[in-house]
């Protein structure tokens, strides 16, 4: 997709911003209606810069693209922050509560909060005061010096000589100094933008260890996407904290977004929690792992966003509680979760992998100076000064994030480090234009082309896990019986295929099952089936020949079993059963019904 620049000159007297939204320019200045994620970066460059007044929409929230269209978070930063201006917000009556609730969570974190349940009771623990912390950062600010929420009244609203009036279908019409200016449409306009970086012209593989990086820059650059990063563990991606519209990013890039199973969710600002609320909304279950405080924030937010209730969005994915101290298996890495020091409730992590350890800082200000200072002020313990002064440097890769002070640490702290630490340390969450020409720090750099792949000790079992992660990731291979699955590891086989190949021919008999370890197949005519995906199964069971051509659409990896070792290994199994139904269902019209399959 071609990189997007932010807008220099309005278009016409409606402007569609190319991210969604429309900008009017009145003698009350610009006026924005509706407002879907990072359209701050469309107006930043404009002539008057980032609007300050925002009319939003009666739904707040697109369940088509399952975003939100009233993100004002972060105009109202940039606006506060840097231009020390107030925002102006007109939401419908039955909205204003909870907007409040949203930007309540997003600025300045829950109103109340127990930390001591995200901690594990070890020895030598100290519980932070995160409230402290917070309360620091905001320096006495209220929501009201910030924003203004304003109703959008049924007789029509003026913002100084321009009247504004909602039609019963949700349009606007808008008049300046009495003359009729223009008609606004109902609904919120949106479109999903981001630059790919370096892509491939194959199919990702994944690796037993990679970073790939979605975006290393913050939500006021316009030139890069916002921050996040995939890892991957034994060949399965972990998402932390995606940018919208990273699935889509994923599918230009090649990569299957079935290749990832995973979120970690480090806070609740929405250039971090934005694609993790997008994702829930996807066909295939996420787990997502964070804090409970972290987790509550989130479903507060997004339940007051979308009028969902809680109960109901948690039920969308599978939530997985991580606590300070504790340790998690997560796809064979053993990671370790900690706060760092930001606005509202933010979670760092570490994790150790065969022969590598890692750590990202998340959002977080790592400044000794400023660190010192809110513990003579009493702000800080002793513990959790000592802890987050001695941040630990040893660790083989270090992400560390460099945004905007005051909520962020500055480059030219992690410039000053040794030499030695520098060159661990991959920067994100930084402008490239800020960060320094003189430094043996890198920059972090995105697009799947970019995927960094660490040195790693190959482990003796390491084919086996794969063989088991991959049939585990089957939907009717999950009643497996154990003594079965022992069998399954002698029968498994490797098979690779070159674009172009035929893998199976119509109308001759197939004696093998397939399952797709990499790339993608062509089941002719219309099916496509990447990675997870699996097929054979019908002639197998049925005995018939196959109904299709099945192709290599690019060089495809895949496992494969014989015939009758496939059949003995199923035999008077419930997948055995299983295989037939499905079997009988994708040689039928029914087709439509396999999609209820989560890994399709």
């Amino acid at each position: 997709m071609q990189k997007i620049k932010s807008l220099t000159v309005l278009s016409s007297l409606v402007t569609n911003l190319p991210r969604g939204g429309y900008l009017i320019d009145t003698s009350a200045g610009y006026i924005q209606f509706g407002s879907p994620p990072e359209t701050l970066k469309d107006t930043i460059f404009l002539p008057k810069g980032v609007p300050t007044t925002f009319i939003l929409p009666i739904e707040h929230f697109d369940p088509k693209h399952g975003m939100s269209v009233a993100e004002i978070e972060f105009p109202i930063y940039y606006n506060f922050f840097l231009k020390k201006k107030k925002t102006i917000v007109f939401v419908s009556k039955d909205h204003i509560n909870n907007m409040r609730i949203v930007l309540q969570e997003a600025i300045f974190g829950p109103k109340e909060m127990n930390i001591s349940e995200d901690i594990e009771k070890v020895n030598g623990y100290f519980i932070p005061d995160l409230k402290a912390e917070m309360n620091f950062f905001r320096q006495g600010n209220i929501l009201e010096n910030m924003v203004e929420l304003f109703e959008l009244k049924p007789e029509g609203f003026n913002i100084a000589d321009v009247k504004i009036t909602q039609n019963s279908d949700g349009s606007f019409h808008v008049y300046d100094k009495g003359e009729f200016l223009t008609l606004i449409p109902a609904r919120t306009n949106f479109k999903a933008l981001f630059d790919l970086g370096t892509t491939l012209s194959e199919p990702f593989i994944p690796p037993q260890f990679g970073i790939t990086c979605l975006g290393p820059s913050h939500g006021f650059d316009p030139e890069q996407n916002t921050s996040g990063f995939i890892l991957w563990i034994n060949k399965v991606g972990i998402m932390v904290d995606p940018p919208a519209n990273s699935t889509l990013w994923l599918k230009d890039s090649n990569v299957n977004p079935k290749l990832i199973d995973s979120i970690i969710l480090t806070h609740c600002h929405a250039d971090h929690d934005s694609g993790t609320f997008q994702k829930i909304l996807e066909e295939t279950r996420i787990n997502i792992y964070t804090t409970p405080t972290i987790m509550k924030s989130f479903l507060t937010k997004y339940s007051a966003l979308t009028r969902i209730q809680a109960s109901t969005l948690i039920s969308l994915f599978n939530f997985h509680p991580v606590k300070m101290n504790g340790q998690y298996n997560i796809h064979g890495a053993i990671f370790g979760f900690y706060y760092s020091l930001h606005s509202i409730p933010t979670m760092g992590f570490y994790f150790s992998y065969r022969n590598k350890n890692f750590i990202y800082s998340s959002d977080h200000l790592n400044e000794p100076s400023i660190i010192n200072e809110m513990y003579e002020k009493g702000v800080i313990s002793k513990e959790r000064k000592n802890f987050l002064i001695n941040f630990p440097w040893h660790y083989d890769i270090i992400y560390h994030e460099a945004g905007i002070p005051p909520l962020h640490t500055p480059i030219n702290y992690l410039n000053s480090l040794p030499v030695s630490v520098q060159k661990k340390i991959n920067v994100y969450h930084i402008a490239e234009k800020n960060f320094p020409q003189e430094s043996h720090l890198k920059l972090a750099k995105f697009g799947i082309g970019e995927t960094v792949y660490p040195d790693i000790k190959k482990h003796k079992f390491e084919d086996a896990y794969h063989i088991l992660d991959i049939f585990s990731r089957i939907d009717v291979f999950k009643d497996l019986p154990f003594d079965k699955i022992k069998d399954l590891l002698i029968v498994v086989k490797k098979e690779e295929f070159n674009k172009g190949e035929y893998i199976i021919r119509k109308d001759t008999p197939c004696n093998k099952f397939y399952v797709v370890v990499s790339g993608n197949v062509g089941i002719v005519k219309d099916r496509i089936y990447p990675s997870y995906e699996y097929f054979g199964e019908a002639s197998l069971v049925t005995g018939k020949p196959s109904s299709s051509d099945v192709v290599a659409l690019t060089n495809v990896a895949a496992y494969v079993i014989e015939k009758d070792s496939f059949l003995r290994l199923i035999s008077n199994t419930k997948v055995e059963k299983n295989i037939k139904k499905i079997a009988t269902i994708r040689d039928a019209v029914t087709w439509s019904v396999i999609k209820t399959n989560k890994y399709f």
